[in-house]
């Protein structure tokens, strides 16, 4: 019986030991997909404010991460206030993708266009949650130029039928402590 723990417990501790192993093997992981657009995505890790009148304010207007073990960047627009609200982008495959969960209380995808430039980034809307058709308000269209590791610009583009009925552009730094 003492003979068959000890075997238990080796067996044990070795299927552990492959484990950590795996985890740390990034190569394998289907967690660390990545690509030069996504990983441009990641270098944008921080705080970010707004640039107005050329100087920028103390307002976090944007609030991003990594997480999920790489896989994902998470975007909070306006953290902490009403207008909050979170992008998610990850690589579907080969395609660099987006949700927005957006204040209209619906979740437009985007799929980024073929491109070879990291700091050009233009997303389309494919598809989305809680949308009643694609006539409903949504946001369609994101841009994002990054100009260098402490400075990017986004554009958003919302419509309704079919048509542009809103755009809002922003001049983002680093925040620096």
């Amino acid at each position: 019986m003492k003979r068959r723990n000890i075997s238990l417990a080796l067996v044990v501790a070795l299927l552990a030991g492959v484990v950590v192993a795996k985890a740390d093997d990034k190569t394998t992981s289907p967690t660390s997909a990545s690509s030069p657009r996504f990983d441009a995505l990641k270098k944008l890790a921080g705080d970010w404010v707004e640039i107005k009148d050329g100087k920028p304010t103390e307002t976090v207007v944007s609030s991003i991460r990594v997480t999920a073990a790489g896989s994902t960047v998470q975007e909070t627009l306006f953290p902490g206030t009403p207008h909050e609200m979170v992008t998610m982008y990850h690589l579907d495959g080969d395609d660099l993708v987006l949700t927005h969960f957006c204040i209209l209380g619906n979740q437009p995808r985007m799929r980024a266009e073929p491109g070879k430039d990291a700091d050009h980034l233009v997303f389309k809307f494919t598809g989305g949650g809680n949308l009643k058709s694609s006539d409903t308000k949504h946001m369609d269209q994101a841009k994002l130029t990054i100009l260098d590791r402490d400075h990017f610009q986004s554009e958003w583009t919302a419509c309704e039928s079919g048509k542009e009925c809103h755009k809002v552009n922003f001049d983002l730094v680093r925040k620096h402590e």
